[in-house]
């Protein structure tokens, strides 16, 4: 389910720092009547490695900074939505102040949503809307990101893009970008095919690609739209395993290390960097000031509606390009990566072509 923006905030360091002590007050210090806030933080799965490398930690760190006696309680559903809503569940009786919450499916949630409100328990929806009567929501443009991903793969395509035959591998609740489509239109490519991966695993786009390939033939496929870089580590496994080369043109999304890898290799043609650090500090922000009942009008300038929930504050990031010529300025220069951490053994010889180590 796709959220109708009324307006989307371009949220930037200075905006998230000024929100912290705006005109909702100072989020540090003590939590509710006095006392300290519990915050509960629930995402979704591990096969994306940003939960667990970056989400949890910034979220963790950020709740630390602003308040030190705050208490986060953290839990992982595997990609699993009955072991998520076991996990809410028991955080809603234990006591939680406020739940930051990535749904593995937007609608599994929706009667504890429900719940909490019922207790006085606000959810910020973080990355993914869950239904139910959210409180807030933090993420990315998805439109921005939809943009990228379409002019990403019309330029890996080059002048090969008028006509070309693209494929596209989505994971579940993901929501076909039509800017993207359009991008892609405009240049005269098509999506041949659209699968849906039953979860976000390489082995699940492996299998799928596996089966294209099959049905297709290499010949019949000119670039392949995956949705994010776990998905894309398998696509171009079958790829490889199906000895097509060159690799046509693949894209991805999160920017996992192994995909900037890979992209220097030039196995992937791009995927989107997202500021993680600025998505967590915006959740914690919101998370904290919903706690201690201050207004969210300095943190969320944007506003969302969706079928369960109207008007609700939004933040909604910008997210950027990767490609190997891009690389420095955006995941290196912000500290997700190191150049050493990029440039293994067995990349260096990539890194030297890509002028990324001498």
């Amino acid at each position: 389910m796709k959220p109708w923006r009324v307006g989307i905030a371009v949220a930037t360091a200075l905006v998230l720092a000024s929100a912290a002590c705006g005109a909702a007050g100072d989020t540090r210090g003590s939590g509710v009547g006095g006392a300290d806030v519990t915050v509960g933080v629930l995402l979704p799965e591990t096969e994306t490695s940003r939960y667990e490398t970056f989400d949890r930690p910034l979220i963790e760190q950020a709740v630390k900074e602003r308040c030190r006696e705050c208490v986060v309680r953290y839990a992982n559903a595997e990609n699993d939505v009955q072991i998520q809503h076991q996990q809410m569940n028991a955080m809603l009786s234990q006591g939680v102040d406020v739940l930051i919450l990535d749904p593995v499916q937007e609608g599994y949630l929706r009667g504890l949503i429900t719940e909490a409100a019922e207790m006085d328990v606000p959810v910020v929806s973080y990355d993914r809307v869950a239904e139910g009567p959210i409180s807030g929501y933090v993420s990315f443009d998805a439109d921005a990101i939809g943009v990228l991903q379409g002019e990403g793969l019309v330029d890996g395509l080059g002048s090969r893009a008028d006509g070309a035959r693209v494929v596209r591998v989505e994971g579940p609740l993901w929501n076909p970008e039509h800017v993207a489509v359009s991008i892609l239109e405009r240049a005269g490519a098509h999506i041949t095919r659209t699968y849906v991966a039953s979860g976000w695993t390489p082995e699940n786009a492996y299998a799928i690609m596996v089966g294209v390939i099959a049905d297709l033939g290499v010949d019949k496929i000119d670039a392949v739209w995956a949705a994010n870089d776990a998905l894309a580590a398998g696509v171009i496994s079958a790829l490889k395993g199906a000895h097509m080369n060159p690799l046509p043109p693949v894209s991805g999304q999160d920017a996992d290390l192994s995909a900037v890898q890979r992209i220097v290799s030039g196995e992937q043609y791009m995927t989107i960097y997202k500021p993680y650090e600025l998505q967590a500090e915006a959740a914690v922000d919101m998370a904290l000031a919903l706690a201690r009942g201050q207004s969210l009008r300095s943190i969320a300038t944007g506003r969302i509606s969706t079928d369960t929930a109207r008007n609700v504050p939004s933040v909604e990031l910008t997210p950027a390009l990767v490609t190997v010529g891009t690389i420095e300025e955006t995941v290196v220069r912000d500290g997700m990566y190191t150049i050493s951490e990029i440039c293994t053994p067995k990349y260096r010889p990539s890194c030297k072509k890509a002028g990324l180590i001498d």
